[in-house]
């Protein structure tokens, strides 16, 4: 230290280790060299390439016109409670109150305030294997253990509750469940999702749904454990409007969950957050009650995309492309090259300037894959897929 200061620190920082930008370190190069000029085909990050839609822009603008630019509540705006509440009773068929929501920065705070109020230090929480890579991190700052289940890609990625059960152990605490999921693409069906949240259910395990791709499904229908009546005392739901509405830069997320559950989150929320920005909160608000939810549209441009990448992916006995259900991302088999992802996707954004997400990323479920994003113009994923579908080629030939 300098000056001969001797203060301290947690042991927070220590436990992350950096986990987190690890788990991102091709994309966070491939950025660098595009921040400084480089021609880089940026399909490492799952962000729609579609704008916001102007009428919610503008709906924003007149409430900072308007003044709606002082502190909120902790727990997010009466109205916007309330649009989600009413969208959720919709959803659901039962009443659902504000009272059991709060509006958060992202469905990532959402997801720390869940875990910080279900975790403690020691406990164990099952998470299908690959996963979002933000979870780890979110999980670790808890104290409590990533207890992964694999998931299987000849049964294309579908958790199995039998698999649930058999990871089960005094120290589960709670599920953590993405469907649609992310980075597969799969969804699970509502005989699949009932019967993983029956034995989480008869366990005593909370289930937390990630549901950010719900509104982007295009083959088979979402359903999610908070609807079925007889568990949702059990679950706590977190989401966005980043993907159904365009909306990934304006942190407009929320957790739903039961009320006894829902005090403790605003509990802790307060402390951290203390309110959301009120004119993004009226954006949200607009974009629920009046705005078109662009998830249909955005649904068909993705489908599309995903059919295309994995005919050019598939056309290379070096390859298997695994077409998605759903969200903005194909999984590639590539361990026919002999090269781990981790390799292939770095070596891929050296030679042919396309950055991708390593499937180790992910977990070592995803080991040997790749992640590939559809949040490009057409074009630009067709000539990105014959770049890496040669570049498979080459590795193939020299190993």
């Amino acid at each position: 230290m300098p000056n001969g200061f001797a203060g301290g620190y947690s042991k927070l920082p220590d436990r992350l280790g950096g986990i987190g930008r690890a788990l991102w370190a091709v994309h966070y190069e491939a950025s660098r060299r595009r921040a400084q000029g480089d021609d880089i085909i940026m399909l490492s990050i799952g962000e729609p390439d579609m704008p916001t839609p102007p009428a919610i822009v503008d709906a924003a603008e007149r409430s900072l016109r308007a003044g709606r630019t002082h502190y909120s509540p902790a727990e997010g705006e009466p109205e916007v409670l309330q649009a989600l509440a009413d969208s959720y009773t919709k959803r659901t068929g039962r009443l659902i109150e504000p009272s059991q929501l709060m509006f958060t920065p992202g469905t990532h705070t959402a997801l720390y305030l869940v875990c910080q109020t279900l975790l403690d230090s020691g406990d164990d929480l099952l998470v299908p294997e690959p996963f979002y890579a933000a979870y780890t991190p979110v999980v670790s700052v808890t104290g409590a253990n990533v207890i992964t289940v694999p998931l299987r890609s000849d049964e294309g990625f579908r958790l199995r509750a039998d698999d649930i059960a058999a990871k089960i152990t005094p120290k589960t605490k709670a599920l953590l469940l993405n469907n649609p999921h992310n980075p597969t693409g799969a969804v699970l069906s509502l005989d699949a999702v009932e019967e993983i949240t029956r034995i989480c259910h008869e366990n005593d395990i909370w289930v937390i749904s990630d549901e950010v791709y719900e509104h982007l499904v295009y083959r088979g229908t979402f359903s999610s454990p908070f609807d079925i009546d007889q568990y949702a005392e059990g679950v706590a739901v977190v989401s966005s409007l980043s993907k159904s509405h365009a909306m990934a830069g304006w942190r407009s997320g929320w957790a739903l969950a039961p009320r006894d559950l829902m005090h403790r989150v605003r509990q802790i929320g307060e402390a951290v957050t203390f309110g959301a920005q009120p004119f993004l909160q009226d954006a949200a608000v607009f974009a629920l009650q009046e705005a078109a939810n662009t998830g249909a549209e955005m649904c068909a441009i993705f489908a599309r995309r995903a059919e295309k990448a994995c005919s050019i992916l598939n056309d290379s006995k070096h390859i298997v492309a695994h077409e998605p259900d759903s969200g903005v991302f194909v999984m590639a088999d590539i361990s026919r090259t002999g090269l781990s992802g981790s390799e292939f996707a770095m070596g891929l954004l050296d030679s042919e300037s396309v950055a991708t997400m390593p499937g180790e990323s992910f977990g070592e479920s995803a080991a040997g894959h790749l992640r590939i994003s559809l949040t490009v113009p057409d074009e630009e994923l067709v000539e990105a897929c014959l770049r890496l579908r040669d570049f498979a080629s080459r590795q193939a030939l020299e190993t």
